[in-house]
């Protein structure tokens, strides 16, 4: 490790793949050997490690605790942060929240905490123990909160009750040029048309919903010309194969699992669909932006906020199943409409969500 550079202790629930652990890499990839990383993933699950860059500086640590023993576990954690000694903390979302309590009530080192959004335990409120232990652990002046969104800037600073100077909104970034793809390309290709989602197989992300809306659109078009490509791989994989087998268009719907190669899948799409019951500023909407798709979504989260106002029309009520299916069958029919929409995606993301600009402002947070 080089002693030079800043050292970050990494807290994460988990480092499976997933937003939060996908900008992390993004992040290394950027700011190159400006920082040396430590990363504890609370589940020992590492999966992440394996797309990091190749030169990075980073170093995995496990802990041994136990769960349910709240003061046991602080003073573990608060004594595994002396030991590592990092420069900074940074804690992810609320699975590692204990550890910025720990922080706060122990060795006190300059913090940054993450948090990209909730479980479905909280999609349609905040749990209030939850609330309380956040305003606690997370309102120390050596604390810097980090929201991708500005719905969950206006939480930590009205419901957790969070002083402003230590708020700060960081929208995501992506590799913009990873994504590119000229739009005009799909309109000559041949059926089918598809409908795509990327996302952790979880079940706040609804993948139901799509299935369902995607059968009810199906009915209204000729066998064969549409197709559904669900990417990305999680703990609901088996329940979506037994609702796709039993589904009368299960010949035109593809599970594909997880990939290191997004941007070879949003190339396969024509429409890119959103199904989350809880997101806040999901990096799989922008990949799609920057590929030129249009999206259709509820309005969850900053949603309404990212995507181009051309796209507008295409967010719809949480819970209007009709409007979902019925934005889907609009984009599906209209070629036109699907380029003009993409475009103005594609342009906005490339203004204003490219990752260099991400990583400036983190490289501003971090020091």
């Amino acid at each position: 490790m080089s002693t030079n550079s800043i050292h970050l202790l990494h807290v994460f629930p988990s480092f499976e793949i997933g937003g939060a652990q996908m900008r992390f890499a993004r992040l290394v990839h950027n700011h190159g050997s400006r920082y040396r990383h430590s990363i504890i993933a609370l589940d020992n699950v590492v999966e992440m490690g394996s797309r990091l860059p190749k030169d990075a500086d980073v170093q995995f640590r496990t802990v041994n605790y136990r769960k349910g023993r709240l003061w046991t576990s602080l003073r573990t954690f608060g004594r595994t942060i002396g030991e590592i000694d990092p420069d900074i903390l940074v804690t992810y979302n609320w699975g590692a929240i204990e550890w910025a309590l720990a922080n706060r009530l122990g060795p006190r080192r300059k913090h940054v905490h993450i948090e990209d959004g909730f479980g479905p335990e909280e999609a349609r409120r905040q749990l209030v123990r939850r609330v309380w232990l956040r305003r606690l652990a997370l309102s120390g002046v050596q604390t810097t909160v980090v929201l991708p969104s500005r719905n969950l800037e206006q939480i930590a600073l009205h419901r957790w009750r969070l002083q402003a100077s230590h708020v700060l909104y960081i929208p995501n970034g992506i590799d913009c040029e990873r994504f590119q793809v000229d739009t005009h390309e799909r309109r000559d290709r041949p059926p089918p048309v598809t409908i795509g989602t990327v996302a952790t197989l979880r079940r706040e992300k609804n993948i139901p919903r799509l299935i369902e809306a995607f059968c009810s659109v199906a009915k209204d078009f000729p066998k064969n010309q549409l197709a559904l490509l669900i990417v990305g791989d999680g703990p609901e994989r088996r329940m979506l194969e037994g609702l796709i087998t039993r589904s009368p268009y299960a010949d035109q719907i593809e599970l594909m699992g997880a990939t290191s190669e997004p941007e070879l899948c949003y190339r396969r799409m024509d429409v890119f669909a959103l199904s989350s019951h809880t997101e806040q500023m999901p990096l799989s909407v922008l990949e799609a932006m920057a590929a030129g798709l249009p999206v259709v979504s509820p309005s969850v989260g900053d949603v309404p906020n990212i995507v181009s106002s051309e796209n507008a029309a295409q967010i719809v009520a949480v819970d209007d199943e009709p409007a979902f299916r019925s934005a889907i069958a609009a984009l599906l029919r209209s070629a036109d409409l699907r380029l003009a929409i993409g475009q103005a995606n594609q342009l906005k993301a490339r203004e204003q969500f490219g990752e260099r600009l991400m990583a400036t402002r983190y490289a501003r947070v971090f020091g």
